[in-house]
Parts: C-alpha cells; sequence; structure tokens
C-alpha cells in the first residue's frame, strides 16, 4: 500500500525501525508492536481511504479481529487533507476524530534565550531516560502508575534502539538537575527526520523550554545527516502549531486518527 501521508510514512519507518510490525492487508496496514501492546498508535490500522458511508462499524470490527485483547482502538486514514467532515460516523460510534497539523522545515529560526540555570541536553543515562518516562507520566497522572511506566519505559526502550543505531537523539531542558521538557528527531528516510514527542511540565509552560528542546534536537539533526526536511506534527488546536511555526516550521497537510482509549487512560 502506497502511503500519501508524510506524516503517516515517518511515522511507520519508525515504528519498523525500532521493532514494529507492519503488515499490508491491501485496503489497510496492519501495525503491531508486541514489545509494547498498550502503545496505541504502535498497534493500529492505516487506511487507505477512509470507508464508505456505513463502513465504520466494519472498520472497528477488523481492529478488534486484529487486536482481539486490546483495550483501546486507533485506527488512521492516509491522506493529506481535513476530513473531519467526513468522519463523523466515527464520532457517533465513540472515537474521537482528530485532524493534526503536519509541519516540515528545512532549516530553523533561533528561538529565545532560555533562562540562567536552565541546561539543554541530549539525554544520555538510565536517570535521564527515566526521568523522561516520570515526566510522561505526569502529563497522565491519572492514569494507573504502572501501567503507564510500562507503557512509557517500552517506548524508552525503542528511542534508545534508535540512539543505539545513530539514527538521532533526544533532547531536554533540565532545572535543578530534573527534565521538565523534552524533544526528539530520527532520521526515516533519505533526507527526512522526524520529531518524537513533545513533552513540557505544566509548571514550566511559557518559558521557552518546549522551543528550546525542539531547535535543540533539530539543530543536532540538520548538522549531523544530510537533511532536506525536518518533520513535526500537532494537534490543529494546541499552542505547539504557535511554538512549531515560530521556529520556521511551515504546514504541509492534515493528519487523520480516529481513537477510543480505555476509561483507565484518562
Amino acid at each position: 500500500m502506497d502511503i500519501r501521508s508524510l506524516g503517516f510514512r515517518t511515522d511507520l519507518r519508525l515504528l519498523e525501525l525500532s521493532g514494529s510490525l507492519i503488515e499490508d492487508r491491501g485496503t489497510h496496514l496492519v501495525i503491531r508492536t508486541p514489545d509494547n501492546p498498550t502503545y496505541f498508535w504502535g498497534n493500529f490500522l492505516l487506511l487507505k481511504q477512509r470507508p464508505f458511508p456505513g463502513g465504520e462499524r466494519e472498520v472497528i470490527g477488523a481492529f478488534h479481529t486484529e487486536f482481539p485483547e486490546a483495550e483501546h482502538v486507533a485506527i488512521g486514514v492516509d491522506g493529506t487533507e481535513d476530513q473531519t467532515a467526513e468522519l463523523q460516523a466515527f464520532a457517533e460510534a465513540g472515537l474521537a476524530v482528530d485532524s493534526g497539523v503536519v509541519l516540515t522545515a528545512g532549516a530553523l529560526v533561533a528561538p529565545r534565550p532560555v533562562a540562567d540555570g536552565v541546561v539543554i541536553r541530549a539525554l544520555e543515562s538510565d536517570d535521564d531516560w527515566e526521568g523522561r518516562a516520570r515526566l510522561a507520566h505526569y502529563l497522565w497522572a491519572k492514569t494507573d502508575e504502572d501501567v503507564f511506566m510500562a507503557f512509557a519505559r517500552g517506548k524508552n526502550a525503542q528511542e534508545r534502539a534508535l540512539v543505539a543505531r545513530g539514527l538521532g537523539q533526544r533532547f531536554g531542558a533540565f532545572v535543578d538537575g530534573t527534565l521538565v521538557s523534552t524533544a526528539a528527531v530520527f532520521v526515516t528516510h533519505a533526507g527526512i527526520a522526524r520529531y518524537q514527542t513533545v513533552e513540557t511540565h505544566p509548571d514550566h509552560r511559557r518559558q521557552g523550554l518546549a522551543a528550546a528542546v525542539v531547535h535543540a534536537a533539530g539543530e543536532h539533526a540538520l548538522s549531523t545527516y544530510e537533511l532536506e526536511k525536518l518533520v513535526i506534527a500537532a494537534d490543529h488546536d494546541g499552542d505547539a502549531l504557535r511554538i512549531y511555526r515560530s521556529l520556521g516550521f511551515v504546514d504541509a497537510e492534515r493528519h487523520m486518527t480516529l481513537e477510543r482509549r480505555p476509561d483507565r487512560w484518562a
């Protein structure tokens, strides 16, 4: 199946590089991450195109057939345009319909300096990476700690494998030795690198830290690899979009996802 979406194309390549399995069913792809079954967007279906009207329950049923033990539902729809209106039947079936924005940049604009005492550097030690998992859990504090930390540590293991292969790096902003903001970039294809999760502790937002780590990770990738394009994704209605545009990213496409999370993932 040829994938039109740059967002999904880079997503899937990173998953594949970190050990996920991709099966082509012709009308859709099945993506599995056996080592991290609670990773929603490591265990999902990617549709070649949106289904015909009335086909949403068949698609949801296909997800459950492929992932009979999954508590979540995660389905992507390939394409480059906003398809929110056309996918409302999935919302009526209980899924959240999201139209994210995929942005690209060939060079970055420097952000404003961070406050004295803030250290921007790559994550290196086991403690650094455990701090990243803890930061992620803080953002999902209502989710059971054991469940979430198993997921977060699994994500860390995937990213550390990419770092070990020389494909990129995760950077962080540290305040008094504590990780409070982080972003990563990894090479996916010749000339292309993709950002991975950008996270900032709520107590440290609006201090320029997210911009600083996105910039640091991107500059590292641009200076290390022969890149033509950095790719990043953001919610269409969040602060991240403003931050990324201020760094020189421009909108490239929309990115359609359909999701239902378990109640315990609050």
